[in-house]
């Protein structure tokens, strides 16, 4: 048996790792958090420990979850490595792609495996996607268009709209949407960005739009908070067709409602979500199946990897290109000028 301990309890500790986690047959011992009572009711099984250090310093636990703010992601992982912990880090993985590689050094040196937690690899409309691809019937991509709007238009009060660094969309919901584009297309060629603020009272970025290419591809990427009606969540296009699909993938509001990874329903889509295929030879349009969301799919192979010696699911080179693209974005917004890979 593995067992894991949690940093941090907010959203992605409680419903994200700690389900997921469970699902895989990894034990969570152990979590950081000053939430007894929501750890009780969540986890009863376990420790609730009052600092890092007794953590890393607990010598049941094989594996640290880091799933505290960004700007603490670095330090706590290098801790926990040095203790001789296996570590799997919430994305980004660092606000600096000069830090993933400090951190990287020491995973080598110490022989433990570090993984980033990029859960929306394994969303159901990103493997529909995929699979279309590789069965060839979208052809040669010359597009990607991916979007993540909502409507939120009041500041909250947590973390990630405060005045720290490693703050706002383009490290959260951009880090998963650059994922899936370096997925598709490896690094780009270059960046343009724009990354701004439009919220009454914002201090961090509430909305970003990307323009990446990969020789002749266009990949465009974007992020809006004050969007009450969005558009297709995907637009593909290759040289044999274009896909294109609404809605937002249905595993986190499951998990979120506290249906347990396991269910036989968890991670399939509503057929009113479905996406269409259109032909370009033909014109013909189908509706084409969604496939079944698998985040579970992470820390299975976690699992693989610290007691088998598989790849780990997302390796933290993977994690660092993200924050090359992350930090070549800022660059570009800053100056106003594109910026090269």
């Amino acid at each position: 048996m593995i067992n894991a301990g949690i940093l941090g309890f907010g959203l992605a500790g409680r419903f994200f790792h700690a389900p997921l986690l469970r699902a895989a047959g990894i034990q969570v011992a152990a979590i950081v958090s000053r939430q007894h009572d929501v750890v009780a009711s969540v986890v009863p099984d376990a420790r609730v420990l009052e600092s890092d250090a007794e953590l890393f310093a607990s010598p049941d636990v094989d594996l640290v979850i880091v799933a505290t703010p960004n700007h603490l992601h670095v330090e706590q992982a290098r801790a926990a490595l040095l203790a001789g912990k296996h570590v799997v880090v919430d994305k980004p993985l660092a606000l600096h792609a000069a830090r993933a590689d400090e951190l990287m050094a020491i995973a080598t040196t110490q022989r433990r495996m570090l993984a980033v937690f990029q859960n929306r690899r394994w969303d159901s409309d990103f493997l529909t996607i995929r699979k279309l691809i590789d069965s060839g019937r979208i052809g040669t991509l010359n597009a990607f268009h991916a979007r993540w709007d909502r409507y939120r238009p009041a500041v909250a009060d947590r973390w990630r709209e405060h005045a720290i660094e490693g703050n706002g969309v383009l490290y959260d919901l951009g880090a998963h949407l650059i994922d899936q584009a370096l997925c598709l297309f490896g690094i780009p060629d270059w960046v343009q960005a724009d990354v701004f603020a439009q919220r009454a009272g914002a201090v961090a970025s509430d909305g970003f739009e990307l323009l990446l290419a990969k020789r002749e591809a266009r990949i465009t990427l974007g992020v809006s908070t004050l969007v009450a009606e969005s558009g297709p969540r995907y637009r593909v296009h290759g040289a044999r067709g274009s896909f294109v699909k609404s809605g937002l993938d249905v595993q986190e509001p499951q998990l979120r409602s506290g249906m347990p990874a396991t269910d036989p329903s968890f991670g399939i889509e509503p057929e009113s979500q479905w996406g269409s295929f259109t032909e370009g030879a033909s014109g013909r349009r189908e509706v084409v199946a969604s496939e079944r969301g698998r985040w579970t799919e992470f820390y299975a192979q976690v699992r693989a990897c610290i007691e088998q010696s598989a790849p780990p699911p997302v390796a933290a080179q993977e994690g660092r290109e993200v924050i090359r693209v992350i930090e070549a974005a800022l660059a570009s917004s800053e100056r106003g000028e594109r910026v090269m890979l």
